[in-house]
């Protein structure tokens, strides 16, 4: 069998930018992982704030592969690869199975609700099957607030007894500090890496023997999270918690992505880059201002971003 990357630390749904006619740009994309691998990031791409659902299967495709042809490494990328259909959730599992990354993230099929667990375990079943690649690492992607079709204990106990080499762990975007607790306490103990939602509960997933967190804002403070992930077990571990929490704060007064799009846009001097594929729908005027006032406050900084518009005004952009 072979030898697998543990998967730990802090991972970030990249975001995904948008050209004005809604295409993807690629080169804000690599810039933009290259940025979070060199801040210490993996890339959880075609996560819920990467509007991986507003994605075709085929653009994920060639985004993945955009990003393995500028040569960022696979083994620190965890793409987004569950859909409704299975047979794009098999595709997009086995592409990026056979491109060597460290993992898939995969939400349950999510259109239909009320779905047994007979149902779901057949799901991840099937795309395991029909992967059928000894390299295939799972971390199922647990957030009913969104999805409304939940990763229960009784699920993910059968999956691992059945595919334990297949199903890696969780990402636990419920919210629920004692559901994250609870899987610490059911599977950590047996390999079953849990990385919570949020970086909320990063400090006390830490404490608790968890991997880290796969977090949205790891897309625009992604250095103190990096540096409390390191020193967690030191005296100041709560002050960092407590000033990640504040930072985290300042975004969640607005819709997230449109948050995030607006602070990168400012700190990498591009304007194009807070554009969202519809539904979605920017910040308004108002609410972009006090956002970015309020960043200020809190002197968050993005070292390096700046560099966007000069890398992409160049002729290449890549890892640096």
């Amino acid at each position: 069998m072979p030898v697998q990357h543990k998967l730990d630390g802090i991972y970030s749904p990249v975001l995904t930018p948008f050209k004005a006619d809604l295409s993807p740009d690629l080169d804000a994309f690599i810039f933009h992982c290259g940025w979070l691998l060199d801040s210490g990031v993996g890339l959880a791409v075609f996560g819920t704030n990467s509007e991986a659902n507003s994605l075709s299967v085929a653009e994920r495709r060639m985004l993945l592969d955009a990003l393995l042809e500028a040569g960022l490494p696979a083994v620190r990328m965890m793409p987004g690869t569950g859909c409704c259909s299975l047979s794009d959730t098999v595709e997009l599992t086995r592409h990026a199975t056979l491109a060597g990354v460290g993992g898939v993230l995969m939400l349950p099929p999510f259109y239909y609700k009320g779905v047994s667990e007979d149902g779901l375990f057949r799901h991840y079943a099937e795309v395991i099957e029909r992967v059928a690649d000894d390299r295939l690492r799972i971390y199922l992607y647990h957030i009913p607030p969104v999805a409304q079709v939940p990763i229960t204990f009784g699920l993910i106990e059968r999956l691992l007894k059945a595919y334990p080499s297949a199903i890696a762990g969780i990402k636990d975007s419920s919210g629920d500090w004692g559901n994250t607790e609870g899987m610490l306490r059911e599977f950590q103990p047996v390999g079953f890496d849990v990385f919570a939602g949020s970086e909320l509960f990063l400090l006390r997933t830490l404490r608790g023997g968890g991997a880290g967190c796969i977090t949205a804002t790891g897309n625009v403070n992604p250095a103190p999270m990096v540096a409390l992930f390191k020193s967690w077990r030191d005296a100041d571990a709560d002050r960092q918690q407590a000033a990640l929490d504040v930072t985290r704060a300042a975004f969640q007064k607005f819709p997230l992505i449109a948050a995030m799009k607006a602070a990168v846009a400012e700190y990498g001097g591009m304007p194009s880059l807070g554009t969202v594929r519809p539904p979605l729908v920017g910040l308004e005027p108002h609410d972009k201002q006090a956002l970015l006032a309020s960043l200020t406050t809190l002197r968050l900084r993005m070292p390096g971003f700046e560099r966007l518009h000069d890398a992409l005004a160049g002729s290449h952009v890549g890892h640096t």
